[in-house]
């Protein structure tokens, strides 16, 4: 799975996924903590990466400081608070977003329709799914506690989708991706740390303009029974902690 790199400076970059897996480590890697990480936790893990990530969309050697803010769409907190649950407002470019939850698998022909999608099949008995949690520019969805989606991945055909308020996106796993790090969780399971890119097939509803865009995936996968990465996936038990941040356009490999 490839991946083309971007925005934002390689040591931004890489000080973000350090980040990330730092604080991540120091909240789940003790001894007893097999259970999902308290509120208060997962705002730290929140806290910690998301400062780089957010500086990294807002990077260009050729644009100050207020035009690159405009041009990238992000929006101030007040200015997302002003949105509606709806689903008629439009996400910000970049917009982010937490896989969180063990995966279940999705028996074939339990899906009563592919969300509008045509790239993907749903019902096809190779997919598994957890949940969506908003973590910046998505309109109105305030609350980091609360699910606001499914997210539905296939192994098989290195596919999968997001089902979100407003709309749905298709997107395909490219080759760059990496799981440099595994870490024991000392109850025989592992961490399984990396990156992942992804490009976007299709999207529906406010999502649109996202259409040939580009996910970066940053991920702490808590793989319940160790061994090779993915191994027995979803039965043997993975619980996910993924940031994925979404561009409408396709963006050069991260380092």
């Amino acid at each position: 799975m490839m991946y083309r790199p971007g925005i934002g400076s390689r040591s931004t970059l890489k000080e973000t996924r350090s980040m990330i897996t730092d604080q991540a480590s120091a909240n789940q890697s003790k001894p007893a903590s097999g259970q999902e990480p308290t509120n208060v936790e997962r705002r730290s893990l929140i806290g910690a990466g998301l400062a780089a990530l957010l500086t990294a969309a807002c990077s260009s050697p050729t644009e100050n400081g207020a035009q690159r803010l405009s041009s990238s769409g992000l929006a101030t907190a007040g200015e997302r608070d002003d949105g509606t649950d709806d689903g008629r407002s439009v996400p910000n470019d970049p917009f982010i977003i937490l896989l969180k939850g063990l995966y279940q698998p999705v028996p074939k022909g339990s899906v009563q329709h592919n969300f509008g999608l045509t790239t993907v099949d749903l019902n096809d008995g190779s997919y598994s799914k957890t949940r969506i949690y908003p973590i910046f520019g998505i309109r109105g969805s305030t609350h980091q506690d609360k699910s606001i989606g499914t997210f539905y991945v296939s192994l098989a055909t290195g596919r999968c989708v997001y089902d979100l308020p407003g709309g749905a996106i298709a997107m395909e796993f490219i080759p760059g991706g990496n799981f440099p790090v595994v870490v024991p969780d000392g109850m025989g399971g592992q961490y399984d740390e990396g990156y992942l890119p992804l490009t976007i097939l299709e999207a529906t509803g406010s999502y649109r303009a996202f259409a040939g865009g580009h996910n970066h995936m940053v991920d702490k996968l808590h793989q319940l029974v160790a061994g090779a990465p993915f191994a027995g996936f979803p039965s043997s038990g993975y619980d996910e902690l993924c940031f994925c941040m979404i561009f409408q356009r396709s963006v050069p490999s991260f380092p």
